[in-house]
């Protein structure tokens, strides 16, 4: 049985826990981890708060374990990819581990494309999420911005136990168009997470940093089957 550290026990990382009931083995400020113990696993699951994620990325590096890497707030540095590949390992970046992101990434890029057939358009992007959520805005607003490509308005809400919703305005004199993903549960990042990780144990010779949206692809044109 694989065994899979699940770093940072927040909401997500709570859920992944769950998921991954006795294959996980945890680590958060109670007990933290260290290179040996990290060593000692299959690959981790990180959803840590900005102010740990420095150091665990060291952990990470110097453990050489596949990593699926879900902590946002914190930039991750331009090296991370040569790194990685020195150590002989991979990871997969994330700001947003559900699968139906690659979706709205899709339809956002072509909506910055097809942005000048209008006149003056106006972009607001808007997230809610919960009010222990440290980032703001959050991991994926960002991401929706850069996909964008764009100048956007960014608001952010914290609201009660909100799971996070997402929504893409564009404006124009004579109409407005709506994009949104809404999460309804946490057990999407999670597992989106543990798929994640999984894809990377079953292909042991990738290397280096990939995107969910890269690492999906290439699981599909291997035909991997779906953990």
């Amino acid at each position: 049985m694989r065994k899979i550290g699940v770093i940072g026990t927040g909401k997500t990382g709570s859920a992944v826990a769950e998921l991954l009931g006795a294959q996980s083995v945890l680590f958060n400020r109670s007990h933290l981890p260290d290179a040996s113990s990290l060593k000692e696993l299959h690959g981790a699951i990180v959803f840590v708060t900005p102010d740990s994620a420095e150091n665990i990325m060291h952990l990470l590096l110097e453990a050489k374990i596949a990593v699926a890497w879900g902590t946002t707030g914190f930039s991750l540095p331009d090296s991370l990819d040569r790194m990685v590949r020195e150590a002989g390992n991979a990871w997969v970046v994330a700001s947003n581990f559900s699968i139906g992101m690659i979706l709205m990434k899709s339809l956002i890029e072509q909506t910055g494309r097809h942005s000048k057939l209008f006149d003056h358009p106006e972009f607001l992007i808007s997230e809610t999420h919960h009010t222990q959520k440290k980032d703001s805005p959050s991991g994926t607003a960002l991401s929706w911005e850069r996909w964008l490509g764009q100048p956007a308005t960014i608001r952010s809400e914290r609201r009660g136990d909100v799971v996070g919703t997402h929504t893409l305005t564009l404006k124009t004199e004579y109409e407005t168009i709506t994009l949104q993903h809404e999460a309804k549960n946490r057990s999407l990042f999670a597992s989106g997470a543990i798929r994640a990780l999984h894809w990377l144990l079953e292909y042991p010779s990738l290397r280096g940093v990939y995107t969910l949206e890269e690492l999906v692809h290439y699981a599909h044109e291997h035909q991997t089957p779906a953990q």
